[in-house]
């Protein structure tokens, strides 16, 4: 199957009449069955995408427009709600569940004429780095079907890569879409927080959880995000959007100055990957580029923090599946304790129980002092540090992940060393500023991501950066 075109350029030709809407979804749903054996996909729309398409094309016929995102389908992670298919999260608890309602992100991207035609795997409830989380099966990496395709939004990314559709909707938490994006050779976004409505998305950590798109070019990844994009009052943590269009990516390296990450760096990276990330930065300079080196002191306690945090915010969370308003409920339970009990020990997988069992822990009594309070703490120091950093510099950069894409079953029984993917991804959702991976290379036919972080609300500029670097790096 050939890659798809521009998604600009799609939607052109089939405001045009040149390209049938119809065709594009049936393509799209013919490429996710030839390639069933990566296991991507969690469930299709396929009756939803027809009708869609169909509207569409009568749109198109009348003479008027249907929209920037015109017949363009997109596949949106499971934790998405989304008429015509269940919305599990990946988790037996959810299995069944039928939204009441669709999440702001899939209404305005249907407003502007886009087709979501299935439901991409993902670790269950977003609690993972690999998709090995997933209470359904694990994904597979579009490159080495032996890896994993990096987590939690592992399916949205492989999808991407393997021409199921030109973009897939993720969510990021301390790394889940950026991290799939290194491991698969994908473009991944992280908004600044609040840029992108939650309404309608199943939460996880609360005070970390964005939402962006996952592309193979920073152009669409910037559509995408500009029809996204915006206050809504559904979600109160929402901001104001930038007064300039995101997808205005006409920009240059010349006079910008960009951080290197001295923590990211270090001797512990893998040196190929070091190289080639190094290789980047220099053709970043050589375009016009001033690179200096920066220190943030507290990085390295940002994983420790945000393993502090997320799962005290998931154990909150996750208290609403108990089995009696909706998901799954144990059918021979005695009592209500009993219910509460049976459904939760089925319906949730082990890592959603390690991570409520901890969150617990670190808000209980006689521990929320050493443990919550203290991380919070230190997260106020690393926004401090970030504010810092960038009254110095306009971006920083380094690497999105400390390796390639590993083997399936490699950290199954080390969860100490699976949350230790996130090293480098952790740290700008605790301090709420957006994050980009953009490929950059290989290591033994692995891709390997270059991240660019930029200030809290420049989206606008890192985009357009972003979009400059992808141009230096690809020549």
């Amino acid at each position: 199957m050939t890659a798809w075109e521009p998604i600009a350029d799609i939607a052109a030709k089939v405001n045009s009449g040149e390209l049938k809407a119809v065709d594009l979804i049936e393509r799209a749903l013919k490429t996710i069955a030839d390639k069933r054996e990566y296991q991507a996909i969690i469930a299709t729309l396929d009756d939803n995408g027809r009708l869609r398409a169909k509207q569409i094309d009568e749109t198109v016929a009348a003479g008027r427009s249907a929209g920037r995102l015109a017949g363009v389908p997109f596949i949106a992670k499971d934790n998405f709600l989304v008429f015509g298919a269940d919305t599990t999260a990946a988790s037996n608890i959810l299995k069944g569940f039928k939204a009441p309602y669709q999440s702001t992100a899939i209404n305005k991207l249907e407003a502007e004429g886009a087709v979501c035609v299935a439901k991409a795997n993902l670790d269950a409830f977003a609690h993972g780095s690999s998709t090995e989380n997933s209470d359904f099966f694990t994904s597979k990496n579009p490159h080495d079907q032996t890896r994993v395709p990096g987590g939690s939004s592992g399916g949205s990314a492989a999808a991407v890569m393997l021409d199921m559709v030109p973009f897939a909707l993720g969510s990021d938490t301390g790394g889940s879409i950026r991290l799939p994006a290194s491991f698969t050779g994908a473009v991944g976004y992280k908004p600044t927080y609040g840029l992108v409505s939650r309404s309608g998305v199943v939460a996880m950590a609360s005070s970390t959880d964005v939402i962006g798109p996952l592309t193979k070019t920073v152009a669409d990844t910037a559509l995408v995000l500009e029809i996204m994009s915006g206050r809504d009052p559904l979600d109160s943590t929402t901001i104001d959007r930038d007064e300039h269009a995101y997808d205005e990516l006409a920009d240059t390296l010349q006079g910008k100055k960009i951080g290197v990450i001295k923590e990211y760096m270090s001797d512990d990276l893998d040196p190929k990957i070091k190289t080639i990330i190094t290789e980047s930065i220099d053709k970043i300079h050589a375009a016009g580029a001033e690179i200096v080196e920066l220190s943030l002191p507290s990085l390295p306690l940002a994983l420790a923090v945000y393993y502090i945090i997320c799962p005290a915010e998931v154990s909150s969370n996750l208290a609403r599946y108990d089995g009696q308003r909706y998901g799954y409920t144990k059918p021979d339970a005695n009592n209500l304790d009993d219910s509460y009990g049976g459904s939760r020990e089925i319906g949730f997988g082990a890592e959603a129980k390690r991570r409520i069992m901890i969150g617990t822990h670190v808000l209980s009594s006689g521990y929320y002092d050493a443990y919550y309070k203290k991380a919070q703490t230190v997260r106020t120091k690393i926004i401090n540090e970030f504010a810092a950093a960038f009254g110095q510099v306009n971006f920083l950069v380094g690497p999105t992940a400390p390796s390639v894409a590993f083997k399936i079953g490699e950290h199954t029984n080390d969860p100490l060393q699976m949350y230790l993917t996130d090293i480098m991804t952790v740290a700008a959702n605790l301090a709420g500023v957006p994050a980009i991976s953009i490929p950059a290379g290989q290591v033994n036919d692995l891709p390997v991501g270059l991240q660019l972080i930029g200030a809290q609300r420049a989206d606008a500029k890192l985009l357009a950066t972003a979009r400059a670097v992808e141009e230096v790096i690809a020549a």
